[in-house]
């Protein structure tokens, strides 16, 4: 993938980017593995915004994607590689050879034509799906699950992968995109590869429209708001939010308070934290 630029024949123009989508090869979805995907504005069932700025974007179709990888010893050929608007990632359909068709995610390097298998009898090869116990230390992985069987749940994102650093007993350790270094039950699942569109966090929006195209609505600053809208609203100028730390539009600390169960259960399966503190 690349990036392509604009001439600047308008301001937002001028700072705009987009992906030239080198790596699609197929332009239409497959209708037998899309479904309608409704837009709720952020509201619930009684109407009420319960997720602020959402609203509006570009009708889209959901691409039932497959992260469970359950279809074991059938080879798959990847019929092509596809854009999807759900997710930053794209997607690869492929054809078992019974005849059934299916999406994954599409890792770096993976073309039309490849093969790809799951189960304990795959290769180590890009695109393959097989328990973490038969990779070799040190490969790189995605779509990596929690609780074997349940499908991938991790690092699933444009340009992401995991390594595999250690398998002790009943467990692998994995070094996430984030930093942080984390234990995954050994039998769980994991594709081989790391996520292809790996550009995608260099493209720049150019312009709020683009925002709007997605389906986020502006955020506003607390600050300028009034005192009735905001706890950090009101006074003249600008001033000050008037409290120790700053809150929530409710009045709940924000920024920076820690809100993770200390009792959480799988505390005890994260070897150290992103930000290199360990869990205590």
């Amino acid at each position: 993938m690349g990036i392509k630029t604009y001439k600047p024949y308008t301001a937002s123009r001028r700072n705009m980017t987009g992906s030239d989508f080198a790596e699609v090869t197929k332009k239409t979805p497959e209708k037998s593995l899309i479904s309608n995907k409704k837009k709720n504005a952020g509201r619930n069932s009684q109407g009420k915004i319960t997720v602020r700025h959402k609203g509006g974007g570009n009708k889209v179709k959901y691409r039932q994607i497959d992260f469970r990888r359950l279809k074991d010893d059938i080879p798959a050929r990847v019929i092509g590689i596809e854009y999807d608007p759900n997710r930053t990632a794209n997607i690869a359909l492929i054809c078992y050879e019974d005849g059934e068709k299916a999406y994954i995610l599409a890792p770096q390097g993976l073309t039309d034509g490849m093969k790809v298998m799951s189960g304990a009898n795959a290769e180590v090869r890009v695109g393959n799906c097989l328990p973490l116990e038969l990779v070799p230390v040190g490969t790189m992985v995605h779509n990596i699950e929690l609780y074997p069987g349940k499908g991938g749940q991790m690092v699933r994102s444009a340009g992401t992968g995991a390594q595999l650093v250690a398998k002790e007993g009943k467990y692998a350790t994995l070094r996430l995109p984030s930093g942080e270094m984390r234990m995954v039950p050994i039998n769980c699942r994991a594709t081989i590869g790391i996520i292809g569109n790996v550009d995608h966090n260099l493209v720049k929006l150019g312009k709020a429209g683009r925002k709007r195209h997605m389906g986020i609505r502006p955020t506003v600053r607390g600050s300028v708001m009034n005192p009735n809208d905001h706890p950090h609203g009101g006074g003249e100028g600008k001033t000050g939010i008037g409290r120790p730390g700053p809150s929530t539009p409710w009045g709940k600390p924000a920024l920076g308070l820690k809100t993770r169960k200390k009792k959480k259960a799988s505390n005890k399966l994260i070897v150290r934290r992103r930000d290199g503190k360990t869990l205590k």
